[in-house]
């Protein structure tokens, strides 16, 4: 099948727009694109009428958790519920997720090893969903952070040990958990946990296997020995300092802020069914996490856009409340879109197949009533998402007329 845009708003993802451009997409790729007087249209092709809509790449979420359902008490949930009825609802989640425009997200930490099973059921095509880049069990030290989505370690070599199972059960990422948490009862966001030794082993057994390393880190403790240890991001950055913002520029280094995990926390008045520990460290870090992204923002650090969703009253499907929260502190609109497409893929490592809209890349893209350039909140109006698309197949609401 193939299927012309005609007369859109083309945001390409890495900053350039065409006021009215047309895209052909025949199959899963897109095999022209550009401004609509100098595309020619094939004869007998599915014609959509783009004038007043744009089109951007399909949104990519780089930290979000498709085991948790933003429940108050995320830690009680997972705890309590069966396995089999986790997965089913990690499969609606994921659902939630496509159809708000989030063609492909990073899972950084699941109770099992079933979201290599969710993800394999969606490329079969079982059911809808975003494409998903796992991490399985995240590793953390013993009686650590987010241990009840974790495999506890201790020492180098059961870190390698953990992190060659995890690529066996089909992690494409591997996440370690380098300081303490909120959900975590116990824990301390700005006190550091696995060593660097255990970290550079967690970065030394992914290499060998071509994976990436992402490593939670709400304190500049836990984030120095993370980026000197070699991983390729940190998740939240929330108490970040010179020293550490240093090391993220030398090192090339991705932050992923996750604003609104901390935020919907906090925002939480107290007896809402948070534990008041998870509810009082999210109040305690909000504004320094605030500032720290727009520290992080103002120095060119890299960043791509990451939620943490599922943590509490942090929706899936409801992804797109992260721009808006980026934009709020003082990001341009085009800059939050970029780090929600392009800069994503590039920290994925699927830059050459999704994240920017060119000839010969995947068909990935949400067409928009209106202008996320004047007004980012857009995104996150679902009468206004009217076509998603993933590898050349609308899964949400095409708009098509003939």
């Amino acid at each position: 099948m193939t299927i012309a845009i005609q007369h859109v708003r083309l945001i390409n993802g890495i900053g350039g727009v065409v006021d009215r451009a047309t895209l052909i997409i025949r199959g899963s790729k897109i095999t022209a694109i550009g401004p609509s007087r100098e595309v020619r249209i094939p004869s007998g092709c599915t014609r959509i009428d783009g004038r007043g809509l744009a089109v951007m790449p399909g949104l990519i979420d780089c930290h979000v958790h498709l085991c948790l359902g933003g429940e108050p008490d995320v830690v009680a949930a997972v705890e309590s519920e069966p396995a089999a009825y986790t997965l089913l609802k990690s499969a609606r989640h994921a659902q939630a997720t496509i159809e708000a425009g989030f063609t492909t997200v990073r899972d950084v930490g699941s109770r099992d090893h079933s979201i290599f099973a969710l993800k394999r059921a969606i490329e079969a095509g079982l059911m809808p969903g975003p494409r998903i880049v796992g991490a399985g069990l995240v590793i953390c030290m013993v009686g650590g952070h987010a241990r009840f989505i974790g495999r506890e370690v201790a020492g180098v070599e059961e870190v390698r040990s953990a992190v060659r199972d995890q690529i066996a059960a089909g992690a494409e990422v591997i996440k370690v958990i380098a300081s303490g948490g909120v959900l975590t009862p116990g824990t301390s966001p700005d006190q550091a946990q696995m060593t660097i030794e255990e970290l550079q082993a967690a970065v030394d057994e992914a290499a060998r296997a071509g994976r990436k390393v992402a490593a939670h880190a709400h304190g500049a403790s836990g984030m120095k020995p993370a980026i000197r240890a070699g991983v390729h991001s940190i998740e939240h950055a929330t108490l970040l300092d010179e020293e550490a913002a240093d090391l993220f520029e030398a090192n090339g280094v991705y932050m992923v802020p996750t604003l609104s995990a901390l935020s919907t926390t906090a925002a939480c008045r107290r007896g809402c069914g948070i534990p008041d520990s998870a509810r009082d460290k999210a109040k305690a870090m909000t504004k320094r996490h605030q500032v720290s992204f727009k520290q992080a923002y103002r120095r060119g650090l890299l960043i791509a856009m990451g939620t943490d969703a599922g943590t509490p009253f942090n929706y899936h499907g409801d992804n797109a409340q992260e721009l808006e929260r980026m934009v709020a502190l003082g990001m341009t609109p085009m800059d939050a879109m970029i780090a929600s497409t392009s800069a994503a893929a590039n920290l994925l490592g699927i830059h050459a197949s999704v994240g920017t809209l060119a000839k010969g890349m995947e068909a990935d893209l949400v067409l928009i009533d209106g202008n996320p350039l004047k007004r980012i909140d857009v995104l996150r109006d679902r009468d206004k998402i009217v076509g998603v698309m993933k590898a050349g197949k609308f899964v949400s609401g095409p708009l098509v007329r003939t």
